[in-house]
């Protein structure tokens, strides 16, 4: 992580620093200066009204600060051995080798025996939410520490466990034990939360204790893609490097986010800063203090985006929902009756407008629970009624596969893609898991649509618009009697890589 300002995903702020934010800031600079001159010249007053922000704030972090700590987190491992060189005996540098380490000792510098512990170190900022002593903070700030401390406003150190923590949300729970009540802050409403409201965050930034900087709301629901469940905050509140699990509090005192990550070429701040929403948190915090773990929904189903090409293909008239593009045979949307091509658009009485909202509200959906879903299915809306599982979050191991593009002469085009069935040879050759049937893509036209939608040699087509096809023949008999139907676009179930990961791809019919 050697961009941590708070990074929650570093390679999410290295690839937009490097692409968008090195050719935005001079622009945004100059847009600002522009703006400055035409205020000052027009609205001095009113301007210099707007830079000092409400009163409310200088009230406000009075009322909170000594309820944000800082955490500081160690992690102590042990150096392995050097072992002592051995000489050949005789060798005229035997007797200045023993001397050497002999005169260095057990445990000194480059002697044989255990090495002093190293130390792995980083600094964050958390925040105390009840009398007792629970303290919230980010779980890349505690990482795999084994020795946490909290700081408190007046510089009392207390030595803190961890009650849990959920690596998906990047939220950690700690608890301090303290002689006396402990000053605390509550959780406030991030649905109320309105854009280009003010907000406060307050954080020990580069280490420096205490910090409080006040900002707006910049926007809502940002899918930065570090996790399954993104819906971030975002926010031009200065949140710099040691910010990370410190409050995003609004006007009131309540805390309304968690300061999580933040765009930067630096390090620094640039006022693209990102915090995790309090309707998110709370449910997990509950979890974590109650369980020691997160406990979510299940639904059983993967899905995918919805574009307005599918949307096409579906008659479902704009581009929302979840599209459900496989089925878990044990999960309980398979016994509630979904299907693969189902669009998700409505959960629990909540509107799926995008497939990320899915899993989101799956997962604070009560295990056991039944609810009603709507999907998208043969052009009108089917009810269904789901009772909820409980998500199996152990880690998965995944497979990474690299091919090399081979001719074969015996593909067939259409749309763009050279394709011949699979056959034990390719099966081989492109290590396509068992159980996967149709036909391999050998070859893909760079200029082609196909090669947009990231169709790639190796790939398989299991069906073109919900009916199995084995040969480019099936293929073109297929597409010719979708246009004939007047379809202007089919989808393709393509199976990717070796763990046959399933997706939808939508082409045009030519």
């Amino acid at each position: 992580m050697s961009m941590e300002t708070i990074p929650a995903k570093t390679g999410f702020t290295t690839d937009l620093a490097g692409q968008a934010v090195a050719g935005l800031v001079p622009r945004l600079r100059r847009a600002a200066g522009a703006a400055a001159l035409a205020v000052v010249v027009l609205l001095p007053n009113v301007a210099a009204v707007q830079a000092r922000g409400p009163e409310a704030i200088a009230d406000t972090a009075e009322r909170v600060m000594d309820a944000v700590v800082n955490i500081k987190a160690n992690q102590r491992q042990a150096q392995r051995s050097v072992p002592m060189p051995q000489m050949p005996p005789g060798s005229p540098f035997e007797d200045l080798f023993n001397d050497f380490f002999n005169r260095r000792g057990p445990g000194g510098p480059g002697a044989p025996g255990p090495q002093p512990n190293q130390r792995a170190s980083s600094l964050g900022s958390g925040f105390v939410i009840d009398a007792g002593g629970t303290v919230v903070t980010n779980n890349h700030v505690i990482a795999e520490a084994n020795e946490i401390t909290v700081v408190f406003n007046d510089g009392t150190e207390l030595k803190a466990e961890v009650v849990g923590k959920d690596a998906k949300t990047d939220i950690a729970v700690l608890k301090v034990k303290s002689d006396k009540p402990l000053k605390f802050v509550k959780f406030g409403d991030s649905e109320k939360l309105r854009i280009g409201e003010w907000v406060i965050a307050i954080g020990n930034p580069f280490g420096f204790g205490g910090s409080v900087s006040a900002g707006i709301v910049s926007a809502k629901q940002r899918n930065i893609r570090s996790g399954p469940y993104d819906s971030f905050i975002q926010t031009d509140a200065a949140i710099n490097k040691g910010n990370s699990g410190g409050p995003l509090f609004n006007l009131e005192g309540d805390v309304v986010g968690i300061n999580t990550a933040i765009i930067s070429p630096s390090g620094g701040s640039i006022g693209i800063g990102f915090s995790v929403p309090a309707s998110i948190a709370v449910p997990v915090i509950d979890q974590l203090k109650e369980f020691g773990e997160t406990r979510r929904g299940w639904l059983g189903v993967a899905i995918q985006d919805v574009d307005d090409d599918t949307a096409d293909a579906l008659k479902l008239g704009r581009a929302r929902g979840a599209m459900v593009i496989n089925v878990d045979d044990k999960g309980p949307a398979k016994s509630a009756g979904l299907e693969r091509e189902d669009v998700i658009i409505r959960f629990d009485g909540k509107d799926i407008r995008r497939s990320n909202d899915l899993p989101r509200i799956v997962a604070q959906t009560p295990i056991g629970k039944e609810v009603d879903v709507t999907v998208w299915r043969g052009g009108k809306e089917v009810a269904k009624r789901v009772t909820l599982g409980r998500l199996d979050e152990t880690p998965q191991k995944a497979s990474v596969q690299t091919r090399e593009p081979q001719n074969n002469t015996s593909s067939a085009p259409v749309l763009g893609l050279d394709v011949t069935p699979v056959t034990a040879d390719l099966r081989r050759r492109y290590n396509i898991k068992d159980g996967v049937d149709g036909v391999v893509v050998t070859r893909v036209d760079p200029n082609s649509v196909a090669a947009e939608r990231r169709i790639s040699v190796g790939d398989v087509i299991v069906e073109v618009q919900r009916e199995a096809v084995r040969s480019a023949a099936d293929i073109r008999k297929r597409l010719d009697t979708l246009k004939a139907q007047g379809q202007r676009r089919a989808l393709f179930y393509v199976a990717t890589g070796p763990e046959g990961t399933l997706r939808y791809v939508t082409l045009p019919i030519n």
